[in-house]
């Protein structure tokens, strides 16, 4: 399986002096708070702090799901923070995968239709969707269950399709939003093994928020938010 490979050299994500400022009627309120960070191709990196700390603000600016209120984003080396709408749904498709809590996958659809879905929208050939869906399907243990749809499946099964998904497009980063949270212990260490083995043989840098200390162990470095701001690193 081909590996991600980012644009340009240096980090792969940088941010900086990003803020963040949500209003609930006359009262401001910051989600982030002059946050500069840099991150380099092929790691796995966990953003750590309580519910409110910006954890989840950070990734969707990054991602581009949301627009910083000040500061830039870059992505393998081009700006994308002040970018036009369409064009930054442009490399959320090809560039980005994300995995939810939630999962977020289509009820109605197969395991094999969520991901060939994500793969018509990049404008994969038929032949070429079949033998990526195969490939992915494999990789996270799900082939036997192709034809399932996420009802039938249980919560691990479902995480492990929403990795899949993430996947099969080779991005080149992966934003995980707690994709533990909804899991036992058991499952979840099953999904950050499987993770961990995407960063190291895929090359895919992998940013995750999350509470857990857990996923701490598997991380190359940990950022640890709080207030809208990185108060320290470690790892």
């Amino acid at each position: 399986m081909g590996k991600a490979n980012g644009g340009a050299a240096g980090p792969l994500i940088r941010t900086e002096n990003l803020t963040r400022v949500y209003r609930a009627g006359a009262r401001r309120v910051p989600a982030l708070q002059g946050v500069d960070l840099e991150v380099e191709p092929g790691r796995f990196i966990v953003l750590r702090g309580r519910s409110g700390s910006g954890k989840t603000t950070l990734l969707n600016c990054i991602g581009g799901l949301d627009r910083p209120t000040s500061g830039r984003v870059w992505l393998e080396g081009r700006e994308v923070s002040r970018l036009p709408e369409w064009r930054r749904v442009g490399i959320r498709r090809r560039r980005i995968g994300f995995v939810f809590q939630s999962f977020a996958l289509l009820p109605t659809y197969s395991a094999r239709e969520n991901i060939d879905l994500m793969l018509r929208l990049v404008g994969m050939g038929r032949r070429a969707r079949r033998r990526r869906v195969e490939e992915v399907l494999e990789l996270v243990g799900l082939a036997k269950w192709a034809g399932h749809r996420p009802f039938e499946m249980s919560g691990g099964q479902n995480q492990r399709l929403a990795i899949a998904r993430a996947i099969s497009t080779r991005p080149v980063l992966i934003l995980a939003d707690e994709p533990t949270g909804e899991l036992d212990s058991a499952t979840s260490e099953d999904i950050l093994t499987l993770l961990r083995q995407i960063v190291d043989e895929e090359g895919t840098t992998l940013l995750v928020a999350t509470h857990d200390p857990n996923v701490d162990l598997y991380a190359h470095q940990v950022y640890h938010l709080q207030d809208g701001r990185l108060v320290r690193a470690s790892g």
